[in-house]
């Protein structure tokens, strides 16, 4: 489908999610594919859950607070000429005893119908979340919100367990917390509430699985941990953290007072008093279950809910292959030109079956996928600005959230797909080195150096190289034969100016033979 085409299938929806701290208008554009983004997150702090009183009833301030949010939401709903809005609310307008008089007040007073949804839909909606923006094949999923903590077990991407915990970040601290932080006895009297809500999940206990966390104070606490480490990639986005990083955060805040907590980077202003008994509820919950790794998602219950309305028609769940998709909608947002991408791999791959005996190379299934994905992204910065296109790929794909692909495999693909030279490669490399090793290091210039040659060999992307062969090895040369189907002399000019950063890496000098197949 050709692009103009397609932009005329875009459609916006919109999503409202309704929690106990913030309310959320989020605007999306969904293409007709599988996928959609964000173009408008609109955020208020109403802490709704201040408004709900000792009988569950919210109270007639905290009803005019929802209003009065949902009315200036709905402004910017018609401003986008919005047919299609979904308006969720969870723990604190579900646990009201006055819900149904909330949800006719919405209906008469709104452009809105409020949907209240249930402790498991709030919990599926994260864990579809998880499943269709990452490859984990089993884990554990928690989100916490305002007025409830849900978890969830998956294991081959099938949801096998849900629990909703009564408490959340805004209701933990209003229930264990008497100023702006805890005191001492406070954090003891809440730790060891959350001790005994986590004994009551047995299926949670030693599980030792990567737990994957959903919401505004899981992406907090990565944002401090970014902060605290000077990590260098952006993205938070499947930004993983050791259990004992969360304890570090911890430690890092505890000091400190709400003023200075307030005037931290990475922690939003309006999160300052909820963040020490979220970031508990995480370490709780890493030390019960035991588990290596923990793994923040950006994607989360709002858009789990467009998962499920998309894939719900067509029978399906989750995306077979989350990356894949992801590497889809660079290739559409960047245009790249995609019978040259597979020349490139094709030419590559022949190369490496020609060079991998004589040079003797160790060759893992990941390194194939580097190299695929690579031939695909080689230099598409150069949409942006030939001149430049190696820096500019690798920002971007450095930068850039590609959903399935950790962060560290997809700096790997940044250094390979930007390959220029060994000096810019270690350019690109200082504030990595102790990322990689040196045979990993090798094993990137040499990719980034074969996809560098292998693209010179479709210089004027007619696709005439046909075959690629070892013809001669003394030793010190490679002799490549290189058969052609057409007139070959731009392809052979680009190949022997670029052969030298293979050279380079390979150690051996390339000896190449142009052939014209047509006119042997």
């Amino acid at each position: 489908m050709v692009k103009g085409v397609e932009e005329t299938l875009k459609t916006k929806y919109g999503m409202i999610d309704i929690g106990s701290n913030t309310m959320r208008l989020v605007i999306y554009e969904h293409n007709q594919g599988l996928r959609f983004k964000e173009i408008e997150n609109i955020k208020i702090v109403a802490r709704l859950r201040n408004y709900l009183n000792k009988e569950n009833v919210l109270t007639e301030e905290g009803i005019s607070v929802l209003l009065n949010t949902l009315q200036s939401f709905e402004s910017i709903t018609k401003h986008h000429d919005l047919n299609h809005v979904k308006c969720v609310a969870t723990a604190t307008v579900r646990q009201a005893k006055n819900v149904e008089e909330i949800k006719k007040r919405v209906a008469l007073e709104t452009d809105f119908h409020m949907n209240v949804i249930t402790e498991f839909e709030e919990a599926y909606y994260g864990f579809l979340a998880v499943i269709n923006s990452t490859e984990i094949t089993e884990g554990i999923t928690i989100d916490i919100g305002g007025g409830s903590t849900e978890v969830t077990y998956f294991q081959n991407r099938k949801l096998v367990e849900f629990h909703s915990f009564p408490f959340g970040a805004l209701s933990l601290k209003l229930n264990f917390v008497q100023g702006d932080v805890p005191t001492v006895a406070e954090y003891e009297e809440m730790k060891n509430y959350l001790h005994s809500q986590l004994e009551e999940i047995p299926w949670l206990r030693s599980r030792r699985l990567p737990i994957i966390a959903i919401g505004g104070s899981a992406r907090n606490a990565a944002q401090l941990h970014q902060s605290f480490t000077n990590y260098p990639l952006g993205g938070l986005h499947q930004y993983e953290m050791k259990p004992e990083d969360i304890t570090y955060v911890s430690q890092k805040l505890c000091p400190l007072s709400y003023e200075q907590l307030q005037g931290m980077d990475g922690l939003s202003k309006d999160r300052a008093d909820t963040i020490l008994p979220a970031i508990e509820v995480f370490r709780q919950i890493c030390e019960y279950s035991d588990a290596p790794l923990f793994m923040l998602s950006r994607k989360g219950l709002r858009e789990g809910v467009f998962f499920d309305e998309i894939m719900r028609p067509l029978n399906i769940e989750s995306f077979p292959h989350v990356a894949r998709e992801s590497f889809q909608a660079l290739i559409y947002d960047f245009e790249i030109d995609t019978e040259h991408a597979k020349q490139v791999l094709t030419i590559a791959m022949s190369m490496l079956d020609s060079l991998k005996e004589v040079l003797q190379l160790s060759w893992e299934e990941e390194d194939w996928l580097l190299l695929k994905r690579g031939a695909y992204l080689f230099h598409f910065g150069q949409y942006i600005d030939s001149e430049s296109s190696s820096q500019h790929t690798f920002n971007i794909i450095a930068n850039r959230t590609i959903e399935g692909v950790r962060h560290r495999d997809r700096l790997k693909l940044a250094f390979v797909s930007s390959y220029k030279g060994k000096g810019v490669f270690r350019q690109y490399m200082e504030p990595y080195g102790r990322w990689f090793t040196k045979d990993e290091q090798r094993k990137l210039r040499f990719l980034g150096a074969l996809l560098k040659f292998s693209y010179s060999l479709n210089a004027t992307k007619r696709n005439i190289v046909e075959e690629i062969k070892v013809k001669q090895d003394n030793g010190n040369t490679v002799e490549l034969y290189i058969s052609c189907r057409d007139e070959y002399r731009a392809e052979e000019y680009q190949a022997e100016k670029q052969k030298k950063h293979l050279e380079k890496v390979i150690k051996r000098n390339l000896k190449l033979e142009f052939v014209n197949k047509i006119e042997v």
